[in-house]
């Protein structure tokens, strides 16, 4: 068993996962994070896809697969072959004690299986099915296999968003945005789930795709293309004339770069020009109110850019940081896992294993309490298979039969 969860919120709660990769999977994560008992169900030939993926993420040292141990993190390991009907009858077994169910499987993987959300909630009335997929549970397309950068990225316009306008082709993805963002949204919705099944007694059904993952995360985009106002970002190079320049990027002496967001652009005028050292700007008529200076935007921006080209940008976050202006440097992420503030709430924790060697990963973002999620190691495959089947009434000699016939691993 894992050590307890710093946080237990959902301390009592079992969560049966039957789901891959990363977007599902991280959502019981999150819920493992928050005390709930998380029993992930693999095949035994392999488990979940994920274990065998090499990428720039996954390898590291000690044998610690990096992204399989943030997708996994606090949860036990089942290793059971669902096809045989032994298998079937003992993850209905596990339904019969679960509060929820969670998986990514395709529709018609389920149904074949007999684990459908009928078939489920007729063996627990009260069970939260709760299913991830890339394209919603209604329409032509609902059992189509996807993946966050086909049903996220590609499909659900997030790469236009952020592209600028004369690419010659797509701006590639980076790993797993959309299965994140997805799995949070998920979460959320089975949190509403136990809430309203502690008022009422009864179960729910919650979806979340990543095509509706991908909408929600660019709703200023989807509101102005309904509007038939959208526009693509101007292209890279040049410079552009913001309406308000106390809006925009700014290139410092180093090639480094730094973002100015003052929306409120008169509020923060006469602080920015003290920090410029240009008294001169600040009592230019063409620059006196944001409407003078969005009139005057080219000659505001070409000012500001001047003198931000100055100095590094090492120098210019000494002088920001002495005044409250909304601003922040473009980090680098290796910048980013240093950065003081990361540090200070606990946003990168640490993970014990039994032999006591550890390693770190990112927190996830919610906190209780001013506290960050206590994270303990992704299991191994099959490593609790008996102690879960023990804990359903199997005993040794019906656990060894079922071995014997290749249900478990």
């Amino acid at each position: 068993m894992t050590g307890p969860a710093s946080v237990d919120m959902f301390d009592g709660i079992r969560v049966v996962e039957l789901a891959q990769w990363v977007f599902v999977p991280v959502a019981g994560a999150l819920l493992a994070d928050w005390g709930a008992d998380v029993v992930k169900v693999e095949h035994p030939d392999g488990g979940d896809g994920y274990r065998g993926l090499v990428t720039g993420s996954s390898g590291g040292a000690d044998g610690v697969n990096f992204s399989m141990e943030a997708a996994n993190r606090g949860k036990r390991s089942l290793a059971l072959d669902l096809k045989s009907p032994e298998g079937r009858a003992v993850m209905l077994k596990l339904i019969e004690h679960a509060d929820v169910f969670l998986t990514n499987f395709l529709p018609s993987t389920l149904d074949r299986l007999g684990l459908g959300a009928d078939a489920l909630r007729a063996v627990n009335p009260r069970l939260i099915y709760a299913r991830g997929h890339g394209y919603g549970v209604r329409g032509d397309d609902a059992d189509t296999p996807a993946y966050d950068s086909t049903a996220f990225w590609a499909r659900g316009a997030v790469a236009e968003t952020l592209a600028p306008e004369g690419l010659p082709e797509p701006l590639p993805p980076r790993g797993a945005l959309g299965d994140r963002n997805g799995a949070v949204h998920l979460a959320f919705g089975i949190a509403a789930a136990l809430f309203r099944r502690e008022r009422t007694g009864e179960g729910s059904v919650i979806d979340v795709s990543l095509l509706a993952t991908a909408m929600w995360m660019i709703t200023s985009d989807v509101l102005a293309a309904m509007q038939g106002s959208f526009r693509q970002s101007p292209p890279l190079g040049g410079r552009h004339a913001p309406p308000n320049p106390l809006a925009a990027n700014y290139r410092c002496a180093d090639g480094r770069f730094l973002t100015l967001c003052c929306l409120q652009g008169d509020r923060y005028w006469a602080d920015v020009c003290r920090v410029l050292d240009r008294a001169d700007l600040a009592v230019d008529e063409r620059f006196r109110d944001m409407a003078s200076r969005a009139t005057h935007a080219a000659d505001c921006v070409e000012a500001l850019a001047s003198t931000f080209a100055g100095r590094p940008l090492e120098e210019w976050r000494k002088r920001l940081e002495l005044e409250r202006i909304p601003w922040a440097p473009f980090h680098r992420v290796t910048e980013l896992v240093d950065d003081p503030q990361v540090t200070a709430n606990g946003y990168i924790g640490t993970v014990v294993r039994e032999d006591g060697t550890s390693f770190q990963l990112p927190t996830g973002v919610v906190q209780f309490d001013e506290k960050p999620a206590s994270l303990h190691p992704a299991p191994g495959l099959g490593e609790h298979t008996e102690e879960a089947l023990l804990e359903l009434g199997y005993t040794w000699d019906d656990i060894i039969e079922l071995k014997t016939m290749g249900v478990l691993l």
